[in-house]
């Protein structure tokens, strides 16, 4: 296809039109079996792509397609097809979520938490990346940088604000999540768009007006937040929800104190975040002390007799 098809296009249109037919030419590799074989029918080792369409969905057989990096060879992998049908079921979900937790009165002019500019700093970096890529065709990194913020995003953040979203610090703060939420979920809606075009059909319909395929590419949010501030206190709630699972206590169960040792540059994040975190991870007491590293004591509360 290269050398035939490709270069000859290129002479023909030269010297009958003195034309060039397209500006750039983007090139895959090859798809590998499990014994890293060239897929061929001639040999007989391919996949009918129905099938696994009607196993995993277009937007999971998409997902794989993606991962491989234009120029270089990819494996098939059903595995991963697996992953990418995960990831489109959590586009969902998270959108259920986040257009649930409550209404919203107000804009972006509502995002005054300084947490919550942190998230949407980060969030304009993986846009700035991801536009990059795509300009210089590198599908691929654009879906990773995406992925990786958006499962953060998920597990990190979400669970940082879910509780001051719901209104337990009441209205102003309530407002804040939820608009930095929805500021967020609109553009990794978009920057998904590409790669799982039925998933974010789907969950830009549920709030947002025709589609999202016709929806402008996403700009940066320019909040002026500080990507690094929300760091430390996530680090700690990490701490917490993993002395939970390793206790084999709910997450909801109380810690009686929380003693945390970190550098006194870290201190003053750490006093930023300190309401989400002691709402998320149901802290009684949180103390915060100088030293070299970064550590922390979680003392569980006694279970409730009742």
């Amino acid at each position: 296809i290269i050398r035939t098809w490709l270069f000859a296009t290129m002479a023909r249109a030269h010297h009958e039109h003195a034309v060039a037919p397209w500006r750039h030419a983007c090139l895959s590799g090859w798809i590998l079996d499990p014994d890293r074989k060239k897929m061929s029918k001639s040999v007989g080792n391919v996949v009918t792509p129905i099938d696994l369409l009607e196993q995993y969905g277009s937007d999971a057989v998409r997902y794989w397609a993606a991962c491989g990096r234009p120029g270089t060879d990819t494996a098939f992998s059903e595995d991963q097809m697996k992953v990418g049908r995960k990831l489109a079921n959590k586009l969902l979900n998270v959108t259920k979520f986040v257009l649930g937790i409550g209404d919203l009165t107000d804009g972006a002019e509502a995002i005054t938490s300084a947490i919550d500019r942190s998230m949407l700093a980060k969030l304009d970096a993986v846009i700035e990346e991801a536009t990059d890529a795509f300009d210089g065709f590198d599908y691929a990194r654009a879906l990773e940088r995406t992925e990786a913020f958006f499962w953060w995003f998920c597990d990190d953040y979400v669970e940082l604000v879910k509780g001051r979203g719901y209104g337990t610090m009441g209205d102003e703060a309530a407002m804040s999540a939820r608009a930095a939420l929805r500021l967020a979920l609109n553009a990794l809606q978009r920057l998904f768009a590409p790669i799982l075009p039925f998933a974010t059909e789907e969950a830009w319909s549920w709030w947002q007006p025709g589609s999202v395929h016709r929806a402008s590419w996403p700009s940066t949010t320019a909040l002026g937040g500080d990507a690094a501030l929300i760091d430390p206190t996530l680090e700690t709630l990490g701490l917490v929800r993993r002395t939970k699972t390793e206790a084999k206590v709910s997450q909801r169960a109380a810690v009686a104190r929380l003693s945390i040792t970190a550098a006194a540059a870290l201190h003053a994040a750490l006093e930023t975040g300190r309401a989400d975190l002691v709402e998320a991870g149901s802290i009684q007491v949180v103390t915060v002390d100088a030293g070299d590293t970064f550590e922390c004591s979680v003392e569980l509360a006694p279970p409730d007799p009742a």
